[in-house]
This record gives structure tokens, C-alpha cells and sequence, in this order.
């Protein structure tokens, strides 16, 4: 990117193949960091966590509605991708602990950036879904031009090939 183009997001300033290729995109590391991030727990406990290390079960009773076996897969892919550190103190019972490792703490300047950015857009993201909702209730489905002319009412910009 030249110091010229500096307002242009990182992700739109590379050229990407028309189409991309199903390889390709299955391949891409920021898709491999999205669907870990994007899964149903994981932000959550790098949350929890990001405010210090906590035990198993600790963590568990912290967040409502996870499983004991989904608690265990979330921790163990996010130990897998480096962002949390496993700990087991040699006490009776063993005792485990999670914690954020430094890659992990890094992970939630960008998370609290989208989550400023949800919050800061609820209103319109509320609206663009209400007129969504309505044009689909009338008994149509609102294509590609009226979810263009939705987008564009609510601040969207389209992008890519037309």
C-alpha cells in the first residue's frame, strides 16, 4: 500500500482472483482465524479469560448454556491455535488452569474493535434488518437490487466486480 492510499482497509488493498478459488480461500489464514473466532464460544472465553486466568470449571459456570464437552473442544482448539496456555498445578486433585498466552492478549485489540463497531452500528444493522424483514414478509423476496437499495439506506457501500 503506498503512503498516498492510507485510508484504504488492509483487506481491500490486494487483489483477489476472479472467482477465488474454493482451494484458495479454504487455505487463507484469515479464513482459518474467523471461523475460530467466529464459532459460537470462542470469543466469549478469550474474553473471560482476557480478564485473567481461570480453573475449568470456573469458566464453565461463567458462561451459561455450554456444555461440558464444548467447553473442552473451544479450550483445546484455542490452546492448538496458540492463544490459550493450559496449566495443570500438581495439587490433589490436579488442578487445571487457562490463560490468554501473549498471542491470545493480542487477539482482543482487534475483537474490541468489532465489538465498537457493533455497538456503534447497532441502530442502523437493527434498521437494514427491519427493512429486510418487511420487504421479505410482503411476499417477496427482496433480491440483489432491493438489498442493494438497503444497504445503500443504511451507509453500506457495495464492493467487487459488478
Amino acid at each position: 500500500m503506498s503512503g498516498t492510499h492510507t485510508d484504504v482497509p488492509s483487506m481491500l488493498a490486494h487483489d483477489l482472483p476472479w472467482p477465488v478459488p474454493a482451494e484458495e480461500h479454504a487455505a487463507c489464514v484469515v479464513t482459518d482465524v474467523l471461523r475460530r473466532v467466529g464459532d459460537k464460544w470462542s470469543v466469549l472465553i478469550v474474553v473471560l479469560l482476557g480478564r485473567g486466568p481461570r480453573r475449568f470449571n470456573e469458566l464453565r459456570r461463567m458462561v451459561e448454556g455450554i456444555s461440558q464437552r464444548m467447553l473442552t473442544r473451544t479450550l483445546r482448539g484455542l490452546e492448538r491455535d496458540g492463544l490459550v496456555a493450559r496449566t495443570v498445578h500438581p495439587t490433589v486433585p490436579p488442578s487445571v488452569e487457562y490463560a490468554l498466552t501473549e498471542l491470545g492478549a493480542t487477539l482482543l485489540v482487534p475483537l474490541s474493535a468489532v465489538a465498537d463497531w457493533a455497538v456503534g452500528h447497532e441502530a442502523a444493522i437493527t434498521a437494514a434488518r427491519a427493512g429486510y424483514d418487511a420487504a421479505a414478509g410482503a411476499g417477496h423476496d427482496p433480491g440483489p437490487a432491493s438489498r442493494s437499495a438497503l444497504a445503500i439506506s443504511s451507509g453500506a457501500r457495495r464492493r467487487g466486480p459488478t
